[in-house]
Parts: C-alpha cells; sequence; structure tokens
C-alpha cells in the first residue's frame, strides 16, 4: 500500500476526491467546500505556518486507487499544559474500512511528529482554530453543521483499535427555539431591565464591523483564552472574522451585553450555512457563487431556518450573575422574530460543566458526540484525560 506525500496537483484531487467515492452512499453526508480544505493546508492562507508545519498524505492499493488520507501537523504556539508531553496534531482522516490501511496512516503521523520531538498525538484535529474540523463523529449521525466533519461509523474502531484514547468529547446540543425557557431566566431580564440600567443587551451591526470585532476580541480573550490549548486572539484575528462572516452573517443572531459600554458576554451565531451549501457542491467557482447567492436568498425567506451556535461567553467577573439568562431572552425573542425555528450549539466539551449545565438550563439536549482522541508514543505512560475546567 504506497503512501504518497502530497506534494502536487494530482495529489491535492485525490486528496479532496476521496471522501466523495466513501460517502456516495451517506445520505446525511454535505461535502465540506474543497477550497476551504485546501485554505487548512496553504501558508499563505493559514497563518499557523509563521510558527508550525504540516504535512499530508494520500494512500494507495496496489492498483493505485486512493484508499485513505491523513494529515499531520506542529503548533509551536499551542499553549502545552504538561512540558514532559509536547503534543501534535493529526486530523483530515479518511479511509476505507481496512485496519491495516488506518494503522499505516496513523503510523505516518506518529513518526514524522515523533521526528520533531513531539510525545503524543491529538485527533482528529484542525491545523488551525477549534471551531471546525475538530472531532470524530461517534454519536448522532444527522446532517453535519458547516465546518464539521461528518464521519463513519466504523472510523471510531480504526481509532481505537490502534491505540487512541479518548482525550476529551465534545457535544453538539440541540433545541427547538419556540420553546419556552425556564422561568428564572425571564426574572433575569426583568431583573436587569427594572434594577441595572447600565446593562443592556443587544444584537451587533454588520455595518460597523470595526466595533463588532473589538467586541468579540474582548469577551473572547477574557472569557475563553485562559482554557487549555486556546490561544489569545489578537485583534487583527478578530477582525479577519468578521470579514470572513460578513458575507453570510445574520446580524440579529449575533449577541452582546455590555456594562456600561463594556461588552461582557456575547452569544454567536450565523445561520446554519450546510443548509445551503448541500444544494450547491464543493466547487465554489463562479457558478457555485451564483447558485450560493440564489440558495442563500430561497433560504433567507423561510420561516423554518435553522441556525448553529458558535460560541458562548462571559467575562469571569460577570460569570454566575444571570447575565447569560438575561442574554438568552434576549436573544431568543429576536431568533423567532426572524423565523429561526431550531438550533445547534457546537462544541461544548465535556471538561467544561459549567457550560453543559448552561445547555441543559435553557432545555437543550445533546444530540452530537464527537471525540478528540490522544495517543501516547510511550505506551508505558499512563493516560489521562483533559482536566476540567473549574
Amino acid at each position: 500500500m504506497p503512501l504518497l506525500e502530497v506534494t502536487t496537483a494530482q495529489h491535492v484531487r485525490q486528496f479532496l476526491d476521496l471522501p466523495s467515492r466513501l460517502y456516495q452512499d451517506q445520505p446525511n453526508w454535505i461535502a465540506p467546500l474543497d477550497h476551504e480544505i485546501e485554505a487548512v493546508f496553504d501558508p499563505k492562507r493559514n497563518h499557523n505556518f509563521a510558527h508550525g508545519e504540516a504535512i499530508r498524505w494520500v494512500l494507495t492499493d496496489a492498483a493505485g486507487v486512493v484508499i485513505g488520507r491523513v494529515a499531520a501537523f506542529i503548533n509551536h504556539e499551542t499553549p502545552q499544559t504538561d512540558p514532559t508531553l509536547p503534543v501534535g496534531g493529526m486530523g483530515f482522516f479518511e479511509c476505507i474500512n481496512d485496519q491495516n490501511a488506518a494503522n499505516t496512516l496513523f503510523e505516518a503521523c506518529r513518526s514524522w511528529l515523533a521526528q520533531r520531538g513531539l510525545a503524543a498525538m491529538d485527533g482528529p484535529i484542525n491545523f488551525g482554530e477549534r471551531d471546525r474540523y475538530w472531532g470524530l463523529l461517534t454519536v448522532g449521525f444527522t446532517e453535519p453543521n458547516y465546518g464539521m466533519f461528518y464521519h463513519l461509523p466504523y472510523y471510531q474502531q480504526l481509532f481505537e483499535n490502534y491505540g487512541f484514547q479518548t482525550y476529551f468529547k465534545q457535544y453538539t446540543c440541540y433545541r427547538e427555539v419556540a420553546v419556552p425557557l425556564h422561568e428564572s431566566f425571564s426574572k433575569a431580564a426583568t431583573k436587569y431591565a427594572q434594577q441595572y440600567p447600565e446593562f443592556r443587551f443587544e444584537h451587533a451591526s454588520k455595518r460597523d464591523a470595526e466595533k463588532l470585532a473589538r467586541d468579540f476580541h474582548h469577551v473572547y480573550n477574557l472569557a475563553w483564552a485562559n482554557h487549555s490549548g486556546v490561544n489569545p486572539m489578537p485583534l487583527e484575528k478578530a477582525r479577519d472574522l468578521v470579514r470572513e462572516m460578513k458575507p453570510v452573517v445574520d446580524e440579529r443572531l449575533l449577541w452582546f451585553a455590555y456594562h456600561n459600554d463594556e461588552p461582557i458576554a456575547f452569544f454567536v451565531s450565523l445561520p446554519e450555512l450546510n443548509q445551503i451549501f448541500k444544494h450547491v457542491g464543493r466547487n465554489f467557482n463562479l457558478w457555485g457563487k451564483l447558485r450560493f447567492l440564489w440558495e442563500k436568498r430561497k433560504y433567507d425567506r423561510r420561516s423554518d431556518k435553522k441556525m448553529f451556535g458558535v460560541i458562548f461567553g462571559v467575562v469571569p467577573e460577570w460569570q454566575g450573575k444571570g447575565i447569560e439568562s438575561a442574554l438568552m431572552v434576549h436573544a431568543r425573542a429576536q431568533f423567532m422574530r426572524a423565523g429561526y425555528t431550531d438550533i445547534e450549539m457546537n462544541w461544548i466539551g465535556d471538561f467544561n460543566p459549567r457550560m453543559l449545565a448552561v445547555t441543559r438550563s435553557i432545555g437543550a439536549r445533546i444530540l452530537k458526540t464527537h471525540v478528540t482522541y490522544r495517543y501516547l508514543f510511550d505506551r508505558t505512560r499512563p493516560f489521562e484525560r483533559s482536566p476540567i475546567i473549574r
């Protein structure tokens, strides 16, 4: 089974085409966009190459037919929680149901990372932020949300038979928007409205992109950047995110809480773009862009739209004081007016019991489970799961 490093245009095409063949009988699979996958491996478009490196391979059978693919990467700026256990990453794994083929791909990643001084690998993860292409789908094989991979059920055994162990799970939770919130949420909203005029809750404006970027940057770095494996976000990165989102964003889904004009919490959501892209296909060429605009126009006019929660956070000073409850009340009312009936909230780690409690409190249930695995190169070393956020 020849293993080929992806170095030519033909290899790139083979890398991108394999999932379409593997998932052709999976009705819920929605193909990611080719150019977005390629952006991960382009030093001109992925800033992580400034302080990291990546490699990818395709695996073929004796006849030259591609039967697997994988990538490995190192980000030297990723915080290492244990200096005695430097961790690299592997991802973009796709493979036929063959343990020997999977092991060949996993071994390529392990060897490449070990040669660079790493002691473990996490996967399947992304050479980038955690908001996309992260984790192996093991429960809930429904249509994937934008930026999340759908996987074949047998992948779990391929990973675990090789020796990967669960480092953490991340859940996607589902809620019908129209289901009433618990009365305690309304009480919190009323309290802040009547007793604390210095607080306000409002959605962002697309017309003021700089304010949106600065407000997001402020809350993100206070609420999230102290978590394990999460780097502080430069302001320019926040500006880039706002620019990227602008063509598809619905400003009514971008909610912030303020205290004396300081942003202290956010609940950022987007229209669930895969509900549009599933009608467009993998290629975002001129025809694909025109088709996207047409499908988006139709989708925007629907009264049964699906949204997905990208990120939620409250700065530490205001956690546990009802801010999140009041924010949810204001946001939910606007969601319903805008015609959103369903919400899926991505990326809620099992290491974050507070966030899981928040999702339960709003009546959401776990719909999907993705697993981030870890493989220790020293097989005698005791395995430890991701630490719990207290």
